[in-house]
């Protein structure tokens, strides 16, 4: 091999490796990982009471978002941010409240990103409080961090945060918001889902999604993650055994033909139970998992066009 061949690999290689170190320095500062933790301790906290669809400890969570939606400035996606709807299941009718803020894109203002997250949890039963840490408290929290993201980092499509309610009670929230869109349907590019983002034994976090759409499995193939974390596909269009796409809120875009993304964990010993409390998260995995969506938010934000 001759040397100037060697020197050519050698600066391919170190230019391959410093892109990777910018973007993890980069990511490293991207949110303040103390608040990502805090709020997802709070929000699961018993004063909360199980964050259910219609009782008091959803409307305290409701409280809680849109403080924090206009401490990092974000917008109202309407003239409130607050979108209220009701439903009716088991012979009783609720009244549910979806939480929407919207940040400006840079580039193309008039298309969509919707980043979604579902608030509401199971409440109290028999007298055992369902804190929901990491379904879905992780996945709010989450939410705050891409908000902090966006104050340095400005995304090019208009981003809609949408926390949505009754998530528990047959996607009742994301039901009603895609059936009653403030923006055209038609321009919204893809909806990214974040629901049990905080703990792995495995260090997996699965994105579901892409055995639907091929350009969205080959950005996912392409990702860069650290170590600490593994970036999985499946459980989608092709996986008989346990299929999620139809599992949370992303479920009401895939109907609308909206592309979609789904980020979460397999279930675990306390996934519905009222053991779901913050000190059973993985604080290490969670941080990962909230960087390594960012990573792929990006991604998805280069691209102009639907996929």
């Amino acid at each position: 091999m001759n040397k100037l061949r060697l020197i050519l690999i050698f600066y391919i290689v170190f230019q391959g490796s410093s892109v990777l170190a910018q973007t993890e320095s980069a990511l490293e500062y991207a949110f303040d990982k103390n608040a990502l933790l805090k709020h997802v301790k709070s929000l699961s906290s018993d004063a909360f009471q199980g964050r259910r669809t219609g009782e008091k400890g959803a409307l305290k969570a409701r409280k809680y978002i849109v403080n924090q939606f206009h401490r990092l400035q974000v917008k109202p996606l309407g003239s409130s941010f607050e979108q209220a709807f009701t439903f009716h299941r088991s012979g009783k009718q609720y009244k549910g409240v979806n939480i929407l803020g919207r940040i400006e894109g840079l580039e193309f203002p008039n298309k969509y990103i919707v980043i979604s997250a579902h608030y509401d949890h199971e409440g109290v039963k028999q007298g055992h409080i369902y804190n929901g840490a990491d379904d879905n408290a992780s996945g709010v929290s989450a939410l705050f961090a891409f908000a902090e993201y966006f104050e340095i980092h400005p995304p090019k499509h208009t981003v809609i945060l949408a926390a949505f309610d009754a998530e528990e009670l047959g996607l009742q929230g994301s039901k009603y918001y895609v059936n009653h869109s403030i923006v055209p349907l038609k321009d919204i590019v893809i909806n990214l889902n974040l629901d049990m983002i905080s703990r792995s034994n495995k260090n997996e976090l699965f994105a579901v999604g892409g055995s639907f759409n091929k350009n969205l499995m080959h950005l996912i193939s392409k990702v860069k993650t650290s170590s600490k974390i593994q970036l999985v596909t499946g459980h989608d269009g092709y996986d008989r055994l346990e299929n999620w796409t139809y599992t949370s809120d992303h479920a009401n875009f895939h109907k609308k033909n909206i592309p979609f993304l789904y980020f979460g964990v397999e279930d675990h010993k306390d996934y519905h139970e009222p053991t779901d409390d913050f000190e059973n998260i993985h604080p290490e995995f969670y941080t990962e998992a909230v960087k390594t969506i960012i990573t792929v938010f990006t991604d998805v934000d280069k691209v102009k066009t639907h996929f």
